[in-house]
């Protein structure tokens, strides 16, 4: 058959063998789905510097305790639902101040950045040391031990300085090394997470100042976040291991009596060209993948139980409508937590990773004008009730006012002279 004769026919743009058109199946713009390098989540980008305000951090590191749900008035003129109660989902996310042990200064060059030096503090924990080490008890624990030695001279002061003012001098970014601390949360860890924030705001100068200040000090969630400002999370999501193209594409299961199994795509593709295309779904790992899930409001910045003046607080959970006393743990703890003691975060909404993960938390890079984003968020009840089956109750006196008087309170009370 000839060119001029095959040119005749009408052109084929409906796809074979199928009645509709239809949208692919699972999204393009998350491959390659593998396993994330590390599981702390990686900031790729800082907001903007913002030379007129103080110098700050940027983001922070917290731990996934759980989730529970809570009562509120939507201020939201328009909607059905404006003035009226609804109930949302919330997120603990438990933020231990971090504590700050280094700097790094940063040259802009065409290439990007370029990392001029680095500069550690004197004195380092040993959940920080214990980063460095792949087997701790093992080794010999010599870590920064002449850094620190060094340090404490005339000259290891001066070349310090010499650091400081060679920063000052050539660096446009300055970013702080600081750790989490793992001790104070019921992980069992002993490996501090170590991370680096940009410093925003002020000049070089002030930067520099701001972080010499605070090297061995602890900074606290409420100098780097406010209530009700967005803020993006970047983390490693829960893992499924090895997943079947169903689960992991999201793609139609094939009829009942298909051989060899049906939950499979029919076709990969065309005899020719004699390959697979990487846009065609097949099995392999699903889930703990980085992802950055932007715009998470902040409901509440809770307290920690145990205050640095030795004051406790009980009421980390209490609202102007419901002043029960009760603290941010629901009965019986967090399932696969524990009990939350320091400060928290409540974010709207979900976040990814399963309990104890580690979640970075990023300042939005844009400044976020909506309506939504502006909304004043004020709580009327936080859910404290067990998470572990259906709780009634908020708390153990509630529990015990509506159970009375139990075979088990009487038992502990005979056994309490025996003990004695």
């Amino acid at each position: 058959i000839n060119a001029e004769y095959m040119g005749t026919f009408p052109r084929q743009d409906k796809m074979s063998h199928r009645k509709y058109h239809a949208p692919r199946h699972g999204s393009l713009g998350f491959l390659p789905r593998k396993r994330a390098s590390n599981i702390r989540g990686r900031i790729k980008a800082f907001p903007k510097d913002d030379k007129p305000v103080k110098p700050h951090l940027t983001a922070f590191l917290g731990y996934k305790a759980g989730m529970t749900h809570i009562v509120r008035d939507l201020d939201r003129p328009g909607s059905k639902a404006h003035k009226k109660e609804v109930v949302e989902a919330v997120t603990i996310v438990e933020t231990p101040p971090l504590v700050i042990v280094g700097l790094v200064g940063y040259v802009k060059t065409p290439r990007g950045l370029r990392p001029l030096t680095t500069v550690w503090a004197e004195h380092l924990s040993d959940t920080l040391k214990r980063r460095f080490y792949k087997n701790w008890v093992a080794s010999k624990k010599k870590a920064f031990t002449k850094y620190a030695q060094n340090l404490a001279t005339e000259k290891g002061k001066k070349e310090f300085e010499e650091k400081l003012h060679r920063i000052v001098k050539y660096c446009q970014v300055i970013r702080v090394l600081a750790h989490s601390q793992v001790n104070k949360l019921p992980l069992g860890a002993k490996k501090a997470h170590l991370v680096e924030i940009q410093v925003n705001g002020g000049s070089i100068q002030e930067k520099v100042n701001w972080v010499k200040e605070h090297l061995e000090k602890e900074v606290a969630i409420t100098a780097v976040f406010e209530q009700d400002e967005q803020i993006d999370v970047i983390a490693v999501t829960k893992g499924h291991g090895f997943e079947g193209v169903t689960h992991r594409w999201g793609v139609r299961k094939l009829p009942r009596k298909t051989h060899k199994g049906l939950r499979k795509v029919a076709c990969i593709g065309a005899w020719h060209p004699s390959r697979v295309k990487y846009t065609v779904p097949r099995a392999g790992q699903h889930g703990f993948h980085h992802r950055t899930e932007q715009n998470k409001k902040i409901y509440r910045i809770g307290k920690a139980i145990k205050q640095a003046d030795g004051s406790v607080v009980k009421n980390n959970a209490a609202t102007e409508a419901d002043l029960t006393e009760k603290n941010i743990t629901p009965m019986g703890g967090f399932p696969h937590y524990g009990v939350v003691t320091n400060d928290f975060l409540m974010l709207k909404g979900a976040t990814a990773g399963a309990k104890k993960r580690v979640l970075t938390l990023r300042k939005s890079l844009f400044p976020q004008v909506n309506r939504r984003a502006t909304e004043k968020v004020v709580l009327k009840f936080i859910d404290t009730s067990s998470k572990f089956g259906h709780g009634r109750f908020q708390t153990p006196e509630e529990k015990k006012g509506f159970l009375g008087y139990l075979k088990k309170d009487g038992e502990k009370e005979a056994a309490a002279p025996k003990a004695e």
